[in-house]
């Protein structure tokens, strides 16, 4: 038995100091050095999912060109609406 050592996972390299995040749907291992880039990229992008599914849900918007956001208003709306929703 080890303590702080790498060991392999499912074919992948776990070093100590990884981050390791699971679902049901599976695991990934985010390296040590990476882990806060991906996870400021993570809560951009549930701040977009959350502008999308309102979009949807309440306004029956058309997920075309919304998502993801190649008609330029998209990103006017969600520009807007995070300064509405204060995120």
């Amino acid at each position: 038995i080890d303590i702080n050592v790498p060991i392999g996972c499912g074919d992948v390299a776990v070093w100590p100091g990884d981050v390791v995040v699971g679902d049901k749907e599976g695991v990934v291992v985010i390296p040590a050095h990476l882990a806060e880039e991906i996870a400021a990229e993570a809560v951009e992008m549930t701040v977009f999912e959350d502008f999308v599914i309102e979009k949807v849900q309440q306004e029956g918007r058309s997920i075309l060109g919304l998502y993801p956001p190649t008609d330029p208003q998209s990103a006017e709306d969600f520009k807007a609406w995070r300064q509405r929703k204060g995120r």
